[in-house]
This record gives C-alpha cells, sequence and structure tokens, in this order.
C-alpha cells in the first residue's frame, strides 16, 4: 500500500509536528528578543514582567511599585512607556527619588510616571513618521495630561523634550512587550 519512504516522509513529517507543539509559546522562535539591562525582553511577556529583570531599570521598578502603577502596567493597554534608566534617575537632584518613593509624595511620583506613558503602541518608525509630517517634530499626550515633544536628533535617534524643556534620548528603541512598547531613554522626563 505504502511505499518505505512514503512511511519515513510521514513519519518525520510528525516527528517535526510534534517537535513544534513543544515549543514554549512564551518564547516562541518567531520573537524578537531585545536584550535591556542584560535581560532578555521576551514580546509575549508584559511590561512589568520585562522591567523587573532589567538590571539598568530597578529604580524605575521601584518607582512603579511606589506609586501603585503595577497592575496598570500589567495590564492589556496598549502602552508605549519611555522607560528612563537608573543613571537617567541619577542625573536629578540628590534626594529627589528617596523623596520621591515615600507615601506621602505618591501623588507627585504618580504624576512624573504616568508622564512616561503614552496610550497606544507606537513603534520608533511610527514616532519618526510622525515628526516628518510634522515639520520637524510631533506633541504626543502623555496618560499625565501634558504634552512631550519628539524631535529627530540627526538621522537616527528621536529624542523628548518635557514642559520644562529637558531633553532625552530615546537609547534603545522597540522593546516590544504583550501590551505596548518600551523606548529606553536617558533622562527623566518632568511635567
Amino acid at each position: 500500500m505504502f511505499s518505505k519512504n512514503t512511511v519515513r516522509f510521514a513519519s518525520a513529517a510528525l516527528s517535526i509536528a510534534a517537535a513544534s507543539f513543544t515549543l514554549s509559546p512564551t518564547h516562541s522562535l518567531a520573537e524578537r528578543i531585545v536584550t535591556v539591562g542584560g535581560a532578555p525582553m521576551y514580546p509575549s511577556k508584559n511590561i512589568v514582567e520585562n522591567a523587573v529583570h532589567s538590571k539598568d531599570h530597578t529604580t524605575l521598578v521601584a518607582a512603579v511599585k511606589a506609586a501603585g502603577l503595577v497592575d496598570t502596567l500589567e495590564g492589556p493597554g496598549p502602552f508605549t512607556v519611555f522607560a528612563p534608566t537608573n543613571e537617567a534617575f541619577k542625573k536629578l537632584p540628590p534626594g529627589t527619588v528617596e523623596t520621591l518613593v515615600k507615601p506621602e509624595n505618591k501623588p507627585t511620583l504618580t504624576k512624573i510616571l504616568t508622564y512616561h506613558v503614552v496610550p497606544g503602541r507606537l513603534s520608533a518608525q511610527e514616532l519618526a513618521d510622525m515628526v516628518d509630517k510634522g515639520g520637524g517634530k510631533t506633541m504626543l499626550r502623555t496618560v499625565e495630561g501634558n504634552d512631550l515633544t519628539v524631535m529627530r536628533k540627526g538621522d537616527r535617534h528621536l529624542t523628548l523634550t518635557d514642559d520644562k524643556g529637558d531633553v532625552a534620548t530615546i537609547t534603545i528603541a522597540d522593546v516590544f512587550q504583550s501590551n505596548g512598547v518600551i523606548h529606553v531613554i536617558n533622562t527623566v522626563m518632568q511635567p
């Protein structure tokens, strides 16, 4: 009925199919995994699940916890998060972070952190296209309610300018998450 080659082919096909079902859905071969702070960032995980592993974002993670924003950033989103590094937080005046994470300063901390979040999933290319269409800059309305100005720095980098005139550069773009995207920045933005 069946030749030996047909049986071998069918057996090989079943082996391949079985092997493909053993791949973990959280580690799909199709994922574009970016390393941030020495840790892989998996697109199948949410913003918080990934951020807690970045050694460059321990201050941000502590601030998110202190502000009570963990559940929000684990939610469906989608969110675009401009994530300042530990070095960015060190640029603030001495004692600022320690003061902000105190329970009595939760409203101020929440305001600063939500100023780093924009509704939707905006890739670096989408941001660049918005800048180009806007004549060299575009405004993004943050979850906090004020705007960030996005502009180009040369041909390759995008910058953000806050209400106070501070400028941050996107140092790592397009860290996609299941509920949004993170763009790593080198300065804390302040409304």
